[in-house]
């Protein structure tokens, strides 16, 4: 069924990909950036998710393309999908990126509740897991990592997630509303395979940081449209990876060299991801249509 989405952050490297995606599905979507999203299909309203004001504004203003439109009434919106952030560490100072997760989504999430919009769907983070931007590299309690994980991160991006993970849960116990957080991966994008592939093969040790996940970005895209049609869980927490590690290494090979004496909860497939998507499959019934062994022409 076709819905009218609000999306903040359609003009980033993943938001782009996946406001395509939603509009292929029929959906109806609204770009809340800081800068345009060049794609005629959208029309992005500036906006900075740091102020409340605009926030609770944009989230209730009218979606159509252009100002000519036969009517400008605003319509009921019936998702807020939020992907607007700093998307890593290193670009701001980690104060002024704190400052602008945190309080984004707080007023994002705290505007569509008191506008009565019942489906919000976060971008949360792999880093949550404390592997990534940790100060040296450390081991986690366990492998594959899922939602149940004791996430204890020590950098300003990934605790940043952690606490937007919370005000979502606060939001969705207080609503009754649906508030979904997706832990994405490494986002790859179509053309990118080109040229990360040989340096995967290469240097397995490089994305050890990362236990070697990534989400292309067309099914962040799928994942995204199946957690706005899924009705009914309040809050969640989904990992959205593709199925297999981007190591040419088998699984088990990977773990006895870079992650030897973690203990593993299951046993895994030859290349199963570490960071698991069993629950987004389960419950949502995500199916990732693409690999990155299908751009391997090596």
């Amino acid at each position: 069924m076709a819905k009218r989405i609000m999306f903040t952050g359609g003009s980033g490297k993943a938001g782009r990909h996946v406001v395509q995606y939603l509009l292929d599905q029929g959906h109806q979507v609204l770009n809340l950036d800081i800068r345009p999203l060049d794609n005629p299909n959208v029309r992005t309203l500036i906006t900075d998710i740091t102020d409340s004001g605009q926030v609770f504004n944009a989230l209730s203003s009218y979606m159509g393309l252009h100002e000519f439109d036969a009517s400008l009434r605003p319509q009921p919106v019936d998702a807020v999908v939020h992907f607007a952030a700093i998307p890593r560490i290193m670009i701001a100072p980690d104060n002024e990126l704190f400052r602008i997760n945190a309080m984004g989504t707080y007023n994002v999430v705290e505007a569509a509740v008191k506008l009565g919009i019942r489906k919000i769907v976060i971008a949360s983070s792999e880093t949550t897991y404390g592997l990534v931007f940790a100060n040296e590299p450390r081991n986690p309690a366990y492998f594959p990592l899922d939602e149940d994980y004791d996430v204890d991160p020590m950098d300003s991006y990934a605790l940043s997630k952690v606490i937007n993970e919370k005000t979502a849960r606060a939001f969705a116990l207080r609503s009754g509303f649906d508030i979904y957080a997706l832990r994405i991966g490494n986002v790859i994008e179509p053309h990118e395979y080109e040229d990360y592939i040989p340096k995967w093969k290469s240097d397995p040790a490089f994305r050890k940081r990362i236990a070697w996940s990534y989400i292309d970005a067309r099914d962040l895209g799928q994942i995204t449209d199946l957690a706005v049609a899924k009705d009914g869980l309040g809050f969640q927490v989904f990992n959205a990876v593709n199925d297999e590690t981007s190591s040419d290494l088998q699984t088990t090979d990977l773990l006895q060299r870079f992650y030897p004496g973690v203990p593993v909860k299951r046993e895994l497939g030859e290349f199963e991801t570490l960071l698991s998507n069993r629950k987004a499959k389960e419950v949502l019934e995500f199916c990732p249509k693409h690999s990155w062994r299908d751009y391997d022409h090596a």
